[in-house]
């Protein structure tokens, strides 16, 4: 299945898993807790994880289900809707989100 493939909520649900794999302490510390107890620790984890490396969790999310080439088109192609739907020059758009093009 390519990124294009993947609706927003299959592809944030494989990043999770990945980001689990990717996380084998998380895994450890949360294996005795309810299954929801568990889903909402790696949420929580997965949110943490992306501010640490100054991203949206949807960019984590982009990072986790594509390739390198396929996450800068993407995440390229949501800022600038994003834009869009805010109503902002694109320019100060990337201004206002620490943005390079």
């Amino acid at each position: 299945m390519t990124v294009k493939e993947m609706t927003q909520q299959v592809r944030h649900e494989e990043a999770l898993k990945k980001y689990l794999l990717d996380s084998p302490q998380l895994a450890e510390e949360i294996k005795d807790l309810s299954a929801d107890d568990q889903k909402d620790q790696i949420q929580w984890a997965f949110e943490d994880e992306a501010e640490a490396q100054g991203l949206q969790p949807w960019e984590l999310t982009l990072k986790y289900t594509s390739t390198p080439q396929e996450y800068e088109a993407e995440r390229l192609k949501l800022h600038k809707e994003a834009a869009e739907v805010l109503g902002v020059e694109w320019e100060e758009y990337c201004e206002m989100n620490n943005l390079v093009v």
